[in-house]
């Protein structure tokens, strides 16, 4: 099987809502979200290896190999599973950097669930999403491959199932033309920190907002017009800490209309809401 070459998929998420309920001693922040999955992200190509090495093939401007998640999340299962065999990797980035999407989080899931199956070591979901926390806080959700419902730092999950499942609308997502830091936004002395906790169904009967938009809106105009521009149309959020916001429709051709109208130069794509990850589909978990 070495030398085999086999593509993933690496979802984008959003998230339907975040609150901020407070501030952990350690500086972490207490949220509340849900994320949802689209059918629509990066592609993951991987070459394995006979000699233990590791690498990533492709160029991701900004982003050094070494530092790049996919590469992390390899050598950490490789570490924990004392796997013989490395692996060539290959980013097809789509998703936008800086963008609220979870793209460096969903490609670092996809690679330790894809190299579980490609080098053959039984690891339990359980002990990949635990290995995916050591990278990232968002790493869980995509390596369990189900909507859920998060607080903690967002490590903790309840997956959203049956009556608690969020509709699966068409969005149009908007890619501002700007990356917004993570950090910046929750350093930032003028964010809502001390949000009323909500139970899941207070967000399915239409509470929840992104406490970090007006923060966002403030330092990145490109931001703030994006989201008056879909306004027009629909109810618009920004997901995450931003940069991207999408708004939700009926089908496909609302969205697709909404797309073509975009102004000159803006970038943007529609992609379905999905409860089930593609990768989880991939997997046939």
């Amino acid at each position: 099987m070495v030398g085999v070459v086999k593509r993933w998929p690496a979802p984008a998420k959003l998230n339907l809502f975040l609150h901020i309920t407070g501030r952990r001693a350690d500086g972490y922040h207490q949220l509340q979200t849900i994320f949802q999955f689209l059918d629509y992200g990066d592609q993951l190509s991987f070459t394995l290896r006979d000699d233990g090495e590791v690498h990533r093939v492709s160029d991701l401007p900004g982003v050094p190999a070494q530092q790049d998640l996919v590469v992390r999340a390899a050598r950490l299962l490789q570490q924990h599973s004392r796997c013989p065999l490395g692996v060539d990797i290959e980013v097809e980035k789509r998703l936008p950097m800086g963008g609220g999407l979870g793209g460096g989080s969903s490609n670092a899931a996809t690679t330790l669930v894809a190299l579980n199956e490609l080098w053959e070591l039984g690891f339990s979901i359980d002990q990949l999403a635990a290995l995916g926390l050591q990278l990232g806080a968002d790493v869980p959700v995509f390596v369990r491959g189900t909507a859920a419902w998060a607080e903690g730092v967002g490590e903790a999950l309840t997956p959203l199932t049956g009556e608690l499942a969020p509709a699966e609308p068409w969005y149009l997502v908007i890619e501002p033309a700007c990356q917004v830091a993570t950090a910046e936004v929750f350093n930032a002395p003028d964010l809502t920190r001390d949000c009323h906790p909500i139970t899941i169904s207070h967000f399915l009967a239409g509470q929840g907002t992104n406490v970090c938009e007006a923060v966002v809106k403030k330092r990145f105009p490109l931001v703030a017009k994006a989201l008056d521009f879909l306004l027009k149309y629909a109810p618009a959020r920004m997901s995450g800490t931003g940069a991207c916001v999408f708004a939700p429709f009926a089908d496909r051709a609302a969205a697709q209309q909404v797309l073509e109208a975009l102004p000159h130069g803006w970038r943007g794509f529609v992609a379905q809401g999905m409860n089930r990850s593609p990768l989880y589909e991939r997997c046939g978990w």
